[in-house]
């Protein structure tokens, strides 16, 4: 804060997962996940909104997944936990909106174009992958749009994506 000064935009990408049955997943794992993605979001909103409020303006950009709407089978470590965070940042902003404070949730449907992605997925095609600068764009123009049309929950997918 000395350096920088408040922080004007939030972007909350953390992710703890875990995948496998609700009977193989250790409860141990579970609530490692919950910490990163879910309390993660409370402490940082709990400590930069303060200042967004006094400013009567900012926003906070948390990014999900397809977990964060249902849950499937060999999920059990991971979607509950985005779901979980989702409906905490509902509530965050449902309490911040009409203090200003922009609040949304990105569900990034797709496989983010990174080397280790890449590696795992060597047969696809360039167009499967959704590229991060789209993504930060889209996170961007969100964290900025008019208070008249602010959005709270917004899927990014490539063109291709089967949903």
């Amino acid at each position: 804060r000395a350096d920088l000064g408040r922080a004007k935009v939030l972007v909350h990408n953390a992710v703890g997962g875990a995948f496998g049955s609700f009977l193989d997943v250790d409860p141990q794992v579970l609530n490692r996940n919950f910490q990163v993605n879910t309390m993660g979001l409370l402490y940082l909103a709990r400590r930069l909104t303060p200042a967004m409020i006094k400013a009567g303006e900012g926003a906070i950009m948390v990014t999900g997944n397809t977990s964060a709407l249902r849950g499937r089978a060999g999920f059990a470590g991971f979607a509950p936990t985005k779901a979980a965070q989702r409906i905490l940042a509902e509530a965050i902003a449902r309490d911040l909106g009409p203090k200003g404070v922009q609040v949304a949730y990105l569900v990034i449907d797709a496989v983010i174009d990174v080397p280790r992605m890449r590696e795992r997925y060597t047969d696809k095609p360039d167009d499967f992958f959704i590229q991060p600068a789209a993504i930060a764009e889209e996170v961007w123009h969100v964290a900025h749009q008019d208070r008249c049309a602010w959005s709270f929950t917004v899927e990014l997918r490539p063109y291709g994506e089967t949903w």
